[in-house]
């Protein structure tokens, strides 16, 4: 592993980035010019050209086209700033992040927000699960970058929205089916109708694979359901249930440099004897309701609840010998009222303006205990975790003259955390645990976009943003530098971040379209890994870390038949100020200047399309005929702990890779249905890679293997009913 680097990887970039923008210095005249997109800029509505800030949309014939839509994180790596790693483990779910924001997540999200059809699928401690979004009846995803990203309030380094598509005006039954290496099986039926006013999206999917390491394997299944009722020409409701059910999928572990090097497909120590698996089943409605007053005064509300269980076995340790268990039943809910309008001021110049509240609140019943075999045998935790946030933002775009646009918003938050220690007080247990901690920041943030002519803009914003620890970071105390205990830890502090960004956005043709900026972040009282040993990681505030970096997104419609993309990341995180922290007994220096684990410092994903019949314009189904698309995407090298340690006992450096992916589809006519047969293959030339890494994992067990070469065929009909 060792012998591996960086810059092989990134020896096959700039051949095909070559390849890829030669066109743009001898563009033929374009017959399909790139479509004008509509997004969210922070909390308003407009172009995505003339937003103030970094805002990436990802459009329905790219989610379809990715494969079996299972993982966020086949899409996501198309966007600039953002790192999205595939574990190749369902127990843990994917790793993302966005401009360094998010990378410590051992499982799920941190650090960022995600939102489904307008309802928050992260909760107010900045916890979230990307694996909830129903990626096969999704018809957009935005993502959010920089200072505009801190209108959402606490954790929100960035934000991803997610949109279900809306019902035809012709009923329609979809099926997709794929398989593919590694028993991997999926399924999916939707069923699309509209009635006069109301509009009917439901969609059930199954997933199920073997999986390419030991212990591995998964079973998953979801509905997802949307339903519109316009029952006024300006007054919309929109209700939405979703379900997902994942009754195991098995954890494979991490594994050590030696482990990897000898057996990637095996699992990780004490996976197998001690059946480390999740279970997960989550339930959640929601309901958002828009009425427009005139064409300038708009409401939008929303209520929401759910609930959510999770079950997880982990494997033996010290502390530990047979195993242990955690489980966690969480209820959530929550609501929001905001207005948009427009107005003219400054002697007629325009202004878009929006104001609005959130308050969210979830409560969860943490219980954990010790296993044998991969069965609960006791319990010795019991305890109530709450967080809950009251938050008021509002956001202007002012026009000065006509060309000049100025941004200008806050928000204001308050967060509060609370555990209740609920297991009977004793000699061995005393009442301990309970506490509780509340955060209040006011996040403003402030840009100016110089329009310099109809093809280009210019813009400059910033911005401060928080993150409170999440209530999983908060469940551990350092009592000694040897200690650890699992109780509620009210002594941390919420890290503090100040966002510079600017970026430009330049349209050299119809056909092409250029995105890039420049940022820097610094935050103050990073949360940071302070002691981890036997399954057990406490955190604390004992750094400063900076984050600069730069983006660019190249997007250019050859003709009607090619089309390319270019997606480029250039970051350097590092922490700006050195700390200690202790690793199963060990103290460890973390000295200023070492990198932030799990951020490459350079990542590219660059695409070529063709189709027989040429591509299709927004909104429009796809041609019929032969597509097909080659990939490459490329990441250098990260580390997996903060010590950024390379010996012989503890490597965490996992080598940068290049890999290939190909897409083949077909479509056709086949009486009144559409039908379209795929066939894809990943890693086309079969590299060794690691897909991911664990954060400061104490048995060094930091590696998660990509997958070898792996084929995937898939046949998606649409039918008129």
């Amino acid at each position: 592993m060792a012998s591996m680097s960086s810059h092989i990887a990134w020896s096959h970039f700039f051949p095909l980035v070559l390849g890829a923008a030669t066109p743009l210095l001898h563009a033929q005249t374009p017959t399909t010019p790139l479509p004008d997109i509509v997004v969210q800029s922070g909390r308003l509505v407009q172009q995505q050209f003339d937003t103030p800030g970094s805002v990436y949309a990802i459009d329905a014939d790219t989610l379809r086209s990715s494969g079996p839509q299972v993982n966020m994180s086949d899409v996501l790596n198309r966007v600039p700033g953002v790192v999205a790693l595939n574990r190749n483990n369902y127990a843990q779910d994917v790793q993302i992040s966005i401009r360094g924001f998010g990378s410590r997540a051992a499982f799920g999200l941190r650090g960022i927000r995600l939102i489904t059809d307008g309802i928050p699928a992260s909760m107010p401690d900045g916890q979230g699960q990307a694996s909830t979004v129903s990626m096969t009846s999704t018809d957009r995803v935005e993502v959010l970058t920089g200072p505009l990203a801190q209108l959402y309030g606490n954790a929100s380094g960035g934000v991803i929205q997610t949109f279900t598509r809306e019902a035809g005006d012709k009923p329609e039954a979809q099926v997709q089916m794929y398989a593919g290496a590694f028993g991997m099986t999926r399924t999916d039926w939707q069923i699309s109708q509209r009635t006069g006013q109301v509009g009917l999206i439901a969609d059930y999917s199954t997933f199920a694979t073997e999986g390419y390491r030991a212990n591995s394997d998964a079973r998953r299944q979801q509905l997802n359901s949307v339903i519109t009722v316009d029952v006024q020409p300006d007054t919309r409701f929109k209700f939405i249930i979703n379900v997902f059910d994942m009754p195991y999928a098995k954890d494979a572990l991490g594994l050590t440099a030696s482990q990897l090097a000898t057996n990637p497909t095996q699992a990780g120590t004490g996976a197998i004897d001690a059946r480390t698996r999740k279970a997960v089943k989550q339930e959640q409605t929601g309901l958002v309701m828009e009425h427009a007053v005139n064409r300038d005064l708009k409401f939008q509300t929303r209520v929401y609840g759910g609930n959510r269980t999770n079950l997880q076995y982990q494997a033996a340790t010290a502390t530990n010998p047979t195993g242990a268990w955690t489980g966690l039943t969480r209820q959530f809910e929550g609501m929001g009222l905001q207005v948009n309008g427009k107005a003219h001021v400054f002697d007629g110049q325009r202004m878009n303006w929006v104001v609005g509240t959130d308050i969210d609140h979830a409560q969860e019943q943490r219980q954990a205990g010790n296993a044998a075999v991969g069965e609960k045998t006791d319990t010795t935790r019991n305890e109530l975790n709450e967080a809950s946030n009251r938050d008021f933002y509002a956001q202007a775009n002012w026009s000065l003259g006509e060309r000049y646009t100025l941004t200008t918003g806050a928000r204001q938050s308050h967060v509060t955390l609370k555990s209740r220690d609920d297991v009977p007080i004793s000699g061995t247990h005393p009442d301990n645990g309970s506490g509780s901690v509340n955060y209040t920041a006011t996040s403003p943030v402030l840009g100016l976009t110089w329009h310099a002519q109809d093809n280009l803009n210019i813009y400059i914003n910033q911005g401060k943003g928080f993150e409170t620890p999440t209530m999983s970071e908060a469940a551990y105390t350092l009592l000694t530098p040897s200690t650890i205990k699992g109780q509620f830890n009210p002594n941390l502090l919420a890290s503090r971040s100040k966002h510079l960004e600017l970026g430009t956005k330049w349209r050299p043709s119809s056909n092409t379209r250029v995105d890039a900026a420049w940022f820097q972040i610094k935050t103050d009282d990073e949360i940071v890994t302070v002691r981890s040993s036997g399954g057990k990681t406490a955190y604390a505030n004992a750094s400063q870390t900076s984050r600069d970096g730069f983006e660019l997104a190249l997007r250019h419609q050859y003709d009607s038949h090619w089309r390319g993309h270019v997606s480029a990341t250039f970051m350097n995180a590092t922490y700006a100020q050195g700390f200690s922290n202790f690793v199963n007994g060990t103290t460890n220096n973390v000295s200023a200047g070492n990198s932030l684990p799990a951020i490459p410092k350079r990542q590219l994903l660059t695409s070529l399309q063709w189709s027989e019949k040429g591509f299709s314009t927004a909104g429009q189904k796809p041609s019929l005929g032969l597509e097909a698309s080659l990939e490459l995407i490329s990441r250098s090298s990260m580390w997996a702990n903060d010590t950024n340690s390379t010996t012989a006992n503890d490597y965490a450096l996992a080598p940068g890779y290049a890999q290939l992916n190909t897409r083949v589809r077909q479509r056709y006519q086949v009486g009144p249905a559409r039908v379209e047969v795929s066939v894809g293959v990943d890693n086309l030339t079969n590299k060794e890679a690691i897909s991911s890494v664990i954060v400061n994992q104490s048995s060094k067990q930091y590696f998660e293997p990509g997958l070898p070469r792996a084929w995937i065929v898939g046949v998606q009909s649409q039918i008129p009913l």
